[in-house]
């Protein structure tokens, strides 16, 4: 039965590869419309073209925040094993960009080709690559099978498993199993994560912490941020980070109908691409909005309400720059965003009701008395003002958000150690029959 449910699985998985086969160009031309990354590097999602490097610790990491959370843990790793080339692969414009700013002077960075079996076999055959880390909760059935087959130990790093998203492997739970079966070893984020990942199918699970707690705020982006909250005055600021689709509007909204002249919305959308958007959005509002982008040898109208963040990299810059911070993705059912890089600033933290995908650190940094939940757009602003309007209530939160970051620190280290039997063990493999049959 386990068997006849695995073939099961493979086919309808296949199946669903096939017809989504002829989509591919489709949906890279759409959304080329909008974020001209999209239309560059086709030959590397078809494992086409010369390797840029052989025999590299890989890393895989799908966009920006994985790309981010991977920094401490990279670090750790070039220290213990400085003679290893690094090769990092992504599967967005942004996350691109990401690892090209923080690992462009030494790793080389690729997209991963699409899960169809003979591309994932042939990214194999090219590159090589000694070891393979997946980062959060990255499981391709071709990747894990083509990795097996070529002998390349594969480490699920950083791996969180929301009880939604557990549902959703459950699906096909032969495939699953044979996935998760395959990894060398899981290093969770929470004891919460290792559960749902060990019923999946995973055996060898380390409990490891969140790798996100060990991003140090860059000391230029600080000090970039508190020059911007020294030009900007004595306003207060409300940064609105992360934001989605769905959000910015009720929030301007609350922000128009609520908010003092003084107080400065920083808004910043999570995508890039959605920056002109969430422009006409504010203007719809009828609030005064100068750009991040055009603000450099400019000042701060005293008459703008909103500040648009569109540029990328400046996140940290833009936490100190503020004197609370709500964390988006949060008041729609999304999931929520990184709430630990505000915590780590010492910024008092607002969330809203959906904080799924971090879900312990959410807890966590409430029951600390870092963060407070809000329901709802009107719920937030009130919040925020409440606590712009109370020096010590803010010292508090900021305080605390202090000390729940570095309680939390120490993961890249345990990481690191359970990477560093696979590196050396990473000569002897062989490789072994196609695991599908």
């Amino acid at each position: 039965m386990p068997t006849l449910r695995l073939l099961l699985d493979w086919t309808l998985y296949r199946l669903a590869l096939l017809l989504a086969a002829p989509l591919i160009p489709l949906r890279l031309l759409w959304r080329g419309r909008r974020e001209r990354g999209y239309l560059q590097h086709w030959g590397e999602r078809l494992a086409l073209g010369p390797a840029p490097v052989t025999g590299a610790l890989w890393i895989h990491a799908v966009s920006v925040g994985e790309m981010r959370a991977a920094q401490p843990l990279i670090q750790a790793l070039r220290a213990a094993h400085p003679d290893v080339p690094v090769l990092l692969t992504c599967m967005t414009p942004t996350g691109r960009a990401t690892a090209e700013s923080l690992y462009g002077g030494f790793a080389r960075i690729v997209y991963l080709p699409y899960d169809y079996a003979g591309l994932m076999r042939g990214f194999m055959r090219r590159l090589k690559p000694r070891v393979g880390i997946l980062m959060e909760t990255e499981l391709w059935p071709n990747l894990v099978h083509a990795a097996a087959y070529a002998g390349v130990p594969l480490m699920l790093a950083n791996a969180r498993l929301s009880e939604r998203s557990a549902r959703g492997y459950a699906r096909l739970p032969a495939l699953t199993r044979a996935c998760l079966e395959r990894m060398a070893v899981v290093a969770a984020q929470s004891e919460a994560d290792a559960v749902r990942l060990k019923i999946l199918g995973a055996t060898s699970v380390h409990v490891t912490g969140n790798l996100k707690f060990d991003i140090a705020p860059p000391a230029a982006q600080l000090e970039r941020g508190a020059a911007w909250k020294a030009k900007w005055g004595q306003r207060p600021v409300l940064l609105a980070a992360s934001t989605r689709e769905g959000e910015e509007a009720p929030l301007l909204r609350a922000f128009a109908e609520t908010a003092p002249a003084e107080v400065l919305l920083l808004l910043v959308p999570r995508h890039p691409q959605r920056f002109d958007e969430v422009a006409g959005l504010i203007e719809s509002a009828g609030l005064a909005c100068q750009r991040r982008s055009a603000l450099d040898g400019a000042e701060l109208h005293a008459t703008t309400r909103v500040l648009l963040g569109d540029s990328l990299g400046e996140l940290f810059a833009y936490y100190a720059a503020c004197d609370v911070a709500f964390v988006g993705g949060s008041l729609m059912p999304l999931g929520g965003q990184n709430l630990i890089e505000a915590a780590s600033v010492g910024r008092p933290v607002l969330v809203g009701p959906h904080t799924f995908n971090f879900e312990e650190a959410t807890r966590h940094a409430i029951e600390a008395g870092a963060a407070l939940r809000v329901n709802a757009a009107g719920d937030l602003l009130a919040n925020a003002l409440m606590l712009m309007n109370d020096d010590a209530a803010r010292a508090r939160m900021g305080e605390a958000g202090l000390a729940f970051a570095a309680r939390h620190r120490g993961a890249a280290a345990q990481v690191a150690l359970l990477i560093a039997p696979l590196l050396a063990d990473a000569g002897a493999g062989r490789s072994r029959p196609d695991p599908r049959g």
